[in-house]
């Protein structure tokens, strides 16, 4: 699936980051009831976590570098890179571009909306909590968000209250 623009069943103020997980969408909200919606992958069983956030950073190209959660899961995936992370670039578990997901008084929370370089899991529950893009669509939705801006992780089950109608 390609973005497109949408029309709202429940009109939601212009400029935010909505993500339905049980639908895999991403949707970018416009003016008069619109939205821009985008495929995406969230993340798999308890790693996905709803709420509300903003948007504290942004890179391009981003270096990488595991959490200790992840490190505790999948030592054999990311132990190596523990000490070091690795560099932006194709490759890079961020893709070519991420917005970095922020809270109120807990300032980074390390979840991203970033890229992805294997489009086979957009549509899928397999992440590590982050919402993920084709990178030619992350590049797309990246240069449309500024900084600060409102992003919205409703919870798995039952989230289609504002789908496109």
């Amino acid at each position: 699936m390609e973005p497109h623009v949408v029309t709202l069943r429940h009109p939601l103020p212009p400029g935010e980051i909505h993500v339905f997980p049980d639908h895999f969408r991403l949707y970018w909200t416009l003016p008069e009831g619109r939205a821009r919606v985008y495929p995406i992958r969230v993340g798999r069983d308890d790693l996905y976590e709803a709420g509300e956030f903003y948007v504290g950073a942004k890179k391009e190209w981003p270096s990488w570098m595991p959490t200790p959660g992840m490190i505790e899961r999948e030592p054999e995936l990311y132990a190596e890179y523990a000490e070091d992370g690795m560099e932006g670039g194709p490759g890079n578990p961020l893709g070519a571009r991420a917005l970095y997901l922020f809270q109120e008084g807990r300032g980074d929370t390390f979840l991203r909306i970033h890229g992805t370089d294997d489009p086979q899991t957009i549509g899928r529950a397999v992440s590590n909590g982050c919402a993920g893009l084709t990178n030619a669509h992350i590049v797309q939705l990246y240069g449309q968000v500024p900084m600060n801006t409102r992003v919205v992780l409703y919870p798995k089950m039952g989230s289609d209250a504002f789908v496109e109608g």
